[in-house]
């Protein structure tokens, strides 16, 4: 490492044009700038500059070794420059892995992200967990309580649960009433059990809260699926994707017992690694805070 640092020196010797300028760039005084150069010079076995009381000139050797040297110092500064560049100003592939429902979200949230030119975004969309190191992820949305681990939870905020159906299923089924009423009706999307049931927990704004539990009529293990399920009038849902909203929001889907409602999710954003992160992931990182706060309380 000695050797790469006076061969720094020397190459700054020479694009200064004394040892004197060369020292003041270089922080250092003339007396050491010149114990470089010597200890350079007794390392090769060549003498790289001529001296004289007016100037230095390149000796043959020293001519063919600057170019090197040069070139040395440039690949230095490019790296500390493309470090300075991955630190400050996003750039790289940003890599990011949430649940199918959260495509719509991410896409508005991370909107600004389309001014930095040199960077590029691979949504890793999936209900299933995956693997942040083995992905190379960079920011995971993830809702729900997250184990304690080694990777870093950062709570963004909360998103309401609250329950849908089809119009033709409530019109054939009938609409639930009271909280113990969905325990004659079909649910949809809850975790396997090995009998097929599910226990619910509901409040309502007046804090009463009631355990219910209910049959699971189908699961699948992506949302989009969940979401044709309700729609075609298998059970009874929850709202969790932006189809679902939609849905909503065209009557093709309608709230059920809308004075009850499922505990709300909190959502983390989760970092595999601890400490400071690049300017890519500080950005989304920011938008994605920022974005959150900005929701209404009926949820994402």
């Amino acid at each position: 490492m000695g050797q790469l640092k006076r061969m720094a020196v020397f190459a700054e010797v020479v694009a200064a044009g004394s040892l004197t300028a060369a020292a003041r760039h270089l922080g250092m005084t003339p007396s050491a700038v010149s114990q470089h150069l010597r200890q350079l010079e007794g390392a090769l076995g060549l003498a790289l500059l001529h001296r004289s009381t007016r100037k230095l000139t390149l000796t043959e050797a020293g001519a063919r070794y600057i170019e090197g040297c040069t070139a040395m110092v440039a690949a230095a500064r490019a790296a500390d420059q493309a470090l300075a560049r991955h630190r400050d100003e996003p750039e790289g592939e940003l890599r990011i892995a949430a649940p199918i429902g959260f495509g719509g979200l991410l896409a508005q949230a991370l909107a600004p992200l389309r001014n930095h030119p040199r960077l590029t975004l691979r949504l890793l969309l999936d209900d299933a967990l995956i693997d942040l190191i083995e992905e190379r992820v960079d920011i995971a949305l993830r809702a729900g309580s997250q184990p304690d681990s080694s990777l870093v939870a950062r709570k963004l905020g909360r998103m309401d649960a609250q329950m849908c159906a089809a119009p033709a299923y409530l019109a054939e089924r009938g609409w639930p009433r009271t909280p113990q009423d969905l325990a004659a009706h079909d649910w949809l999307g809850g975790r396997p059990s090995s009998n097929g049931a599910e226990t619910l927990v509901l409040h309502n704004q007046g804090g009463e809260q009631v355990t219910v539990q209910v049959s699971s009529r189908a699961h699948a293990s992506q949302v989009t699926a969940l979401h044709a399920l309700c729609v075609e009038g298998w059970g009874i849902s929850v709202v969790v994707s932006d189809d679902d909203r939609r849905a909503l929001a065209d009557g093709r889907l309608v709230p059920v017992l809308p004075g009850w409602q499922l505990p709300d999710l909190p959502v983390y954003a989760i970092t595999p690694r601890r400490g400071e992160q690049p300017a890519k992931v500080r950005h989304a990182l920011a938008l994605l805070a920022a974005h959150f706060e900005q929701l209404p309380r009926q949820g994402l």
